[in-house]
């Protein structure tokens, strides 16, 4: 039987399943467990992620970041699979850059959404990138929700990832219409907040972003949850006594003996 030419060949699926059968385990990938969140303020809008990446049960990452460039304007938080969220918002933040190039215009929020959700759609959940866009453009800030299939919403405050029912039931505790910037940054801080301490896929630190009219503030590390509780000096003193010591002998210059050497020079050997 022949294969009609750009129909889909699904030979690699059948070599898995067969592979899979015969107890080949296969190849593994970093996910981010994650809670990740966004809200609208009065003059802009609020990011939020935690900073903890996970293969399987182990933690893979504990300072990583999830919280994306996409325009200078726009910014984007990824759950899902680590290389999917950094390699699509890569390839959106690059189409946007050439069509700031050619067109001479600032970004638009929708025309990020509409690049994100057309790809994933076109990939019917594949690319494991769950994601929460915002930004603040000539009509004012913007916060939307992607989801793996392609589908998206706009909303006024939203949260993804594995910790998401945690953020949630804080947002929708506090959440205030016109909310001042240091309102809204706290509210992110504490949903976020809530993910790590609930949620055994989300932990570490909380990573904040804000956008305003003309302005980014990223913020790194903003809470250091999990961090260690002793400093290590550099480089490591021991005190006195702490190895025993086997024999000691102290020579003093003086009873050290110079030799002059031989300082004349000797044509280099190229045989």
């Amino acid at each position: 039987m022949t294969v009609p030419e750009g129909a889909f060949n699904f030979d690699l699926c059948k070599r898995n399943a067969y592979l899979e059968s015969r107890g080949v385990k296969a190849p593994g990938f970093t996910k981010t467990g994650t809670t990740i969140a966004g809200i609208i303020f009065k003059d802009g809008v609020v990011l939020g992620a935690d900073t903890r990446s996970t293969a399987g049960s182990t933690v893979a990452d504990k300072n990583c970041e999830k919280i994306h460039y996409i325009a200078p304007n726009i910014y984007c938080c990824g759950a899902g699979t680590a290389a999917d969220t950094e390699n699509v918002t890569g390839m959106i933040a690059s189409h946007l850059e050439l069509h700031r190039y050619g067109t001479g215009r600032g970004s638009r929020v929708v025309t990020a959404l509409t690049l994100l959700k057309s790809h994933l759609f076109k990939y019917q959940g594949h690319v494991s990138a769950a994601l929460v866009l915002g930004g603040v453009d000539l009509n004012g800030p913007h916060l939307f929700t992607v989801y793996p299939h392609g589908s998206t919403d706009s909303l006024p405050y939203c949260t993804m990832g594995s910790g998401s029912l945690n953020a949630m039931a804080v947002f929708e505790a506090s959440y205030k219409e016109d909310m001042t910037q240091e309102e809204a940054e706290a509210l992110v801080a504490r949903a976020i907040r809530s993910g790590i301490y609930n949620d055994l896929g989300s932990g570490s630190n909380v990573d904040l972003c804000i956008i305003t009219k003309g302005k980014v503030d990223y913020k790194r590390n903003v809470e250091l949850l999990m961090g260690k509780t002793y400093s290590r000096q550099k480089p490591v003193r021991y005190a006195p006594g702490t190895a025993p010591v086997a024999r000691e002998k102290i020579d003093t210059l003086k009873d050290v003996a110079v030799v002059p050497g031989d300082l004349t020079e000797e044509a280099m050997d190229t045989s």
